[in-house]
């Protein structure tokens, strides 16, 4: 979690870059990069111009907290905070949050006061490729008690605040316990990458995937780009070239559809770049073809830990049966992808004549 405050010391107008930044660091499939933005800075920029300026992180999949609840649910979802001397930082504090200092201040940082006390014991985040180290060197219970000298009447402020408010505005507050509202659940990014930048290494069973934006520039063995959204640089430069399953729209008339195994072909044809083409038609089923003419049928397990199913994502799990097929195309093959935190296990099978080729889609005339 980013957090900014306003004023011309604020993260945003001190390190304008950062976000963009970790969102080209940071593994798509291991991290959740969101973004709090004071109120104030909002309403200074406007959110047409906001967008713009943070449009690399947003089109990386980043969240942009809305000004109101919202920023609190996620604040409270997050697992380490990068802050300015904005106060928000303490309420992070306040549930042992790591806390990693990206600009003290300046002059706008008062002496002595909590949060200049928590940015001073907290870490300085001068390279966004150090955020990892930074991470694993916090210490459990090192940052809550600075957060406690903010925060007086803990457990009694809704209540204490009620009544000083009704008080001043002379009026009598309503009957019963004030009693505080569940956040909302956070909205999902306004954005999804349409094209990853891909590094995929190869063990004896098993390939670990790591997918960022294009925009960066750590090193990648292929991009992936998902047909439709992405645009026509980043097909004719893509490895991996992949296409969602749509339902047909429902139109009278004539319309056009494929099947997977005349779409994968056909994409093959046209982009003289792409190595494999495929067909995400489920969360568990692929179809695949590469250059050497073959069509595969990807069946795909979830990783299940502690009665909790976590499924991964297909386009995800294509690009490390991409890089597997480059150096091992013997078939029937099961490989374990290593996609942020879990494993999960690919079954790639030649797809047999009889397998049905249901067709999908209203796709455009051609790449």
């Amino acid at each position: 979690m980013l957090t900014s405050t306003w004023g011309p010391q604020s993260l945003l107008r001190r390190r304008r870059g950062l976000p963009a930044e970790l969102a080209a660091e940071l593994p798509y499939d291991t991290y959740q990069l969101a973004l709090i933005v004071h109120p104030n800075e909002r309403s200074r920029i406007g959110t047409f111009d906001l967008e713009e300026q943070l449009a690399p992180a947003l089109d990386a999949g980043m969240i942009l907290a809305a000004p109101h609840e919202e920023w609190a649910a996620l604040l409270v979802a997050a697992d380490a905070v990068i802050t300015d001397h904005g106060s928000t930082a303490l309420y992070a504090a306040a549930l042992d949050r790591p806390i990693i200092r990206a600009h003290d201040g300046g002059d706008e940082l008062i002496p002595g006061s909590p949060m200049a006390e928590l940015l001073a014991h907290s870490p300085q985040l001068a390279d966004p490729g150090g955020i990892g180290a930074l991470l694993a060197a916090h210490r459990p219970g090192t940052v809550r008690a600075f957060a406690a000298a903010a925060f007086a009447e803990q457990g009694h402020a809704l209540e204490r605040l009620r009544g000083e408010l009704y008080r001043l505005l002379d009026l009598t507050p309503p009957p019963g316990p004030a009693a505080a509202r569940v956040l909302p659940v956070p909205a999902a990014p306004l954005r999804t990458p349409v094209a990853f930048a891909v590094r995929a290494r190869l063990g004896d069973h098993e390939v670990h995937v790591e997918r960022r934006p294009t925009h960066g520039t750590m090193p990648a063995q292929h991009i992936a780009a998902e047909y439709g959204p992405a645009g026509i640089r980043h097909l004719q430069s893509a490895a991996l070239v992949y296409r969602r399953h749509t339902r047909p729209a429902q139109a009278a008339g004539h319309h056009l559809d494929w099947t997977p195994a005349d779409w994968t072909a056909r994409i093959l044809a046209d982009l003289p770049g792409c190595r494999t083409a495929a067909v995400i038609l489920s969360p568990s089923h692929c179809v695949v073809r590469t250059r050497a003419g073959a069509l595969l049928t990807a069946h795909l397990e979830p990783h299940r830990e502690h009665g909790r199913v976590h499924h991964p994502d297909p386009a995800a799990v294509l690009g490390a049966t991409h890089a597997w097929l480059a150096r091992h195309p013997d078939l029937p093959a099961t490989i374990a992808c290593l996609i942020g935190d879990h494993t999960f296990r690919v079954h790639l099978t030649p797809t047999e004549p009889s397998e049905p080729q249901a067709p999908f889609g209203n796709p455009p005339d051609g790449p």
